[in-house]
């Protein structure tokens, strides 16, 4: 399928994991390409993997800064002339699992201004040129740990369960300009982000557990997440808006409790 066929699209995070995934699958179906990521050897590696022939410009910069998305977003208009598709991918987990009494400010601030703030930034100057085209789709990343606890830290799971009400909000604040604003929910994907999680399950032979708890008995991988994340972006997601999608194997469909599966 060759749906983003000469469409304009801008992923976040793209140097690494879901955003890596989602930039080879869009090239695959014809997009022209903005990657973004504060990691700049990570942006060459995903360009190198990107089918040959493909259209591809790319920023290294902290998507909470508000002066750089600016620049970003004008960049991809002044070179590609419009922009059809936001991805909404970078995001930190912050490696903070402290409680209530325990939590930091500071964790907090750095983990909301990424994963949220950045969003935001991107919707608000995206948006701009967008509602000028006439039409746009702009697809979050959030997380099953912005539905129900136990998914992640305090501050990860406050600023997806962010995303998923900004992304609504959105989507009512866009939809008469016939732009549509969605998200994706993953569950337990094996990427740079989570990588802590599975090399711990690894040294302590406990991999047959990861993903355990979900409906298909097992972690899944970034393309999957691409896949939902193109399919949210293209014409075939045409009436569908202001909509958080899980893509978990099935671990938001039950209560899941500990003991429930074997």
């Amino acid at each position: 399928m060759q749906r983003y066929e000469n469409k304009i699209v801008l992923i976040t995070g793209a140097g690494s994991g879901i955003g890596r995934a989602t930039a080879k699958r869009l090239a695959s179906e014809g997009a022209r390409l903005m990657l973004v990521d504060r990691n700049e050897e990570g942006l060459n590696q995903t360009r190198e993997e990107l089918p040959a022939g493909t259209e591809v410009l790319m920023q290294a910069m902290d998507v909470s800064d508000e002066a750089a998305v600016e620049k970003c977003v004008a960049d991809t208009i002044a070179h590609y002339g419009r922009l059809d598709v936001l991805c909404n991918n970078a995001g930190i987990a912050g490696g903070d699992y402290s409680t209530a009494p325990e939590q930091s400010l500071e964790t907090w601030q750095k983990i909301i201004s990424v994963n949220l703030y950045g969003v935001m930034l991107f919707t608000k100057y995206a948006s701009r040129q967008m509602i000028e085209q006439g039409q746009g789709a702009i697809v979050n990343t959030a997380s099953v740990a912005g539905i129900r606890s136990g998914a992640g830290g305090n501050a990860y799971s406050a600023s997806k369960a962010g995303v998923i009400n900004f992304t609504m909000t959105s989507a009512c604040d866009l939809g008469g300009s016939n732009i549509r604003v969605n998200a994706v929910c993953p569950g337990l994907i094996e990427t740079g982000m989570t990588k802590p999680v599975f090399d711990y399950a690894r040294s302590n032979n406990k991999e047959q557990k990861l993903g355990a708890r979900c409906e298909l008995r097992r972690y899944g991988r970034p393309d999957e997440i691409a896949a939902a994340i193109a399919f949210l972006g293209s014409d075939d997601a045409s009436y569908v808006t202001g909509q958080a999608l899980a893509v978990d194997g099935g671990n938001t469909a039950s209560l899941n409790l500990p003991g429930m599966k074997v």
